[in-house]
């Protein structure tokens, strides 16, 4: 079974000859290269430029057995196309000037077309999956609607969200017309992106676990359910909901074909409250790839252990490769993923 049928199967919660395995934000900042490459470019440099895009991409599938590649993006990449001041600064990360504070502000941003919006991104995909020449699956993604919403309006990152729940609980019209909008660039997004090569596509909603489990039924749960709903369903769909373990149902509902879960729940918790429909992403604690290789391996028994060789285990952290990780640990959790997982050969009629 080729890393492509692996991943794919797994997605599509067919049987798989061992687990598959990659890793939120496995191109970047732990790897030396990544890192000799960044000293000489700026970071929306490198995410604009398709070869220096394409080479952070295909990095760590030169290092480890991963089974999927994800480009090499950002999540707000299509906003100025909407009319968002984006800059990234140092210590700082990403900041919008302009952000999204009325009901003006909303009427006034743009709707995309990917291919002038974006037309970098959609080149660096279709020269990574000739790149990977059919061995290993390459996954798209974007953010979704609430997180692009909530660096819209607070300008960049926050902890409390005092703007964005502010608008929502405040001017529910402006905020609904919002995530309208937001949800409409994350199809054209997502659209492109698979009609550029990619092989599935992971939809990142990385502010969420922020709010209530009613807030997220009423004020978000409509516009992600959008989204899925008019992506293309020829490839597999990952929705990660990060810090969501408390609403995983409405998270569900919300939509993708494979719901990614953080390290907060235990993964046989998780798919219990699931479902057997739906194939599970995750969950090591991003930290515990800094430990002893002995604990490691451990944690990683653990995640396969609750797993219990269901079909439909896709195996990642629940959160992103931290810039300290030591590049050793990556390739031996893989090889621990593949080797523990590692499943007999099914032997049909005259086999034995």
């Amino acid at each position: 079974m080729t890393r492509v049928e692996r991943f794919l199967n797994a997605c599509r919660r067919r049987p798989v000859d061992c687990t598959p395995v990659w890793m939120m934000r496995q191109a970047g900042r732990y790897l030396p290269e990544y890192r000799q490459l960044r000293a000489a470019h700026g970071f929306l440099e490198m995410c604009r430029t398709p070869e220096l895009a394409a080479e952070v991409t295909l990095q760590p599938v030169r290092r480890f057995e991963l089974d999927a590649a994800i480009v090499f993006a950002d999540i707000l990449l299509p906003l100025p196309a909407m009319g968002l001041d984006l800059t990234f600064e140092k210590g700082d990360g990403p900041v919008i000037h302009n952000p999204v504070r009325t009901r003006a502000d909303v009427a006034a941003l743009r709707p995309i077309e990917p291919a002038a919006a974006v037309p970098f991104l959609l080149d660096t995909l279709r020269t990574v999956r000739r790149e990977l020449d059919g061995k290993v699956a390459l996954i798209g993604f974007g953010g979704a609607p609430f997180t692009l919403a909530s660096y819209a309006i607070e300008g960049g990152g926050s902890r409390h969200y005092e703007h964005t729940k502010a608008m929502m609980y405040g001017d529910p019209l402006s905020w609904h017309r919002l995530l309208d909008k937001l949800a409409e660039l994350c199809v054209a997004y997502l659209n492109a992106q698979i009609a550029a090569g990619a092989q599935a596509v992971q939809l990142f909603d990385s502010w969420v676990g922020c709010l209530s489990t009613h807030d997220y039924a009423t004020f978000v749960q409509p516009h992600v359910r959008k989204v899925f709903a008019a992506l293309d369903a020829s490839v597999p769909h990952i929705h990660f909901a990060n810090g969501a373990a408390h609403m995983l149902p409405q998270v569900r509902d919300a939509g993708g074909d494979v719901i990614s879960v953080d390290w907060h729940v235990g993964l046989d918790d998780a798919w219990n409250v699931v479902g057997p429909d739906r194939a599970l992403q995750g969950n090591l604690d991003p930290v515990t790839l800094l430990a002893p290789q002995p604990y490691l391996a451990e944690c990683i028994a653990d995640v396969l252990r609750r797993a219990g060789g269901r079909d439909g285990h896709v195996f990642n952290l629940g959160h992103g490769l931290l810039p300290s990780t030591p590049p050793d640990n990556v390739g031996f959790a893989v090889e621990q993923v593949h080797a523990l997982s590692r499943r007999a050969p099914a032997h049909g009629p005259g086999h034995r």
